[in-house]
């Protein structure tokens, strides 16, 4: 496992094929809520990575702030060809949500295009009380 900014990574054949290949870049923003997207989820731990050449590389690794919300997270996809009218090639990336608190752990997958904005909704379904209400 390597982080995508750690230098002994960048100095390997591995990055520097990946980034041949993805010279562009995009932005994903990740939105974490409860009830429909009614109430935002704060403190979900977000993980993105690819795995490349057999090693799972991390390109973010952080926690929603209290909006639910992790936003710009900048990531490699191929070039355009502006003159190709067929749908572009776009980078595969897994994003692992992690909620300790509720015990949650989910995988999702994105595809990310050159110069476009994703954003990856992400239910979270927390544990509640059982409340009663009289006898």
């Amino acid at each position: 496992m390597f982080n995508f900014n750690d230098q002994n990574f960048i100095n390997t054949n591995t990055y520097k094929n990946f980034i041949l290949d993805n010279p562009s870049s995009a932005n994903l923003n990740i939105r974490t809520s409860a009830a429909s997207s009614a109430i935002p989820i704060s403190g979900v731990r977000i993980i993105v990575s690819k795995m490349i050449d057999g090693n799972k590389i991390i390109f973010y690794d952080d926690i929603t702030d209290e909006s639910g919300m992790i936003n710009n997270i900048k990531l490699p996809t191929p070039s355009i060809n502006k003159d190709d009218l067929e749908i572009p090639n776009g980078t595969l990336y897994d994003i692992e949500a992690i909620y300790e608190k509720d015990n949650i752990d989910r995988l999702y997958k994105v595809l990310m295009y050159p110069d476009i904005c994703v954003v990856q909704n992400i239910n979270i379904v927390p544990t509640m009380d059982v409340i009663s209400y009289g006898s």
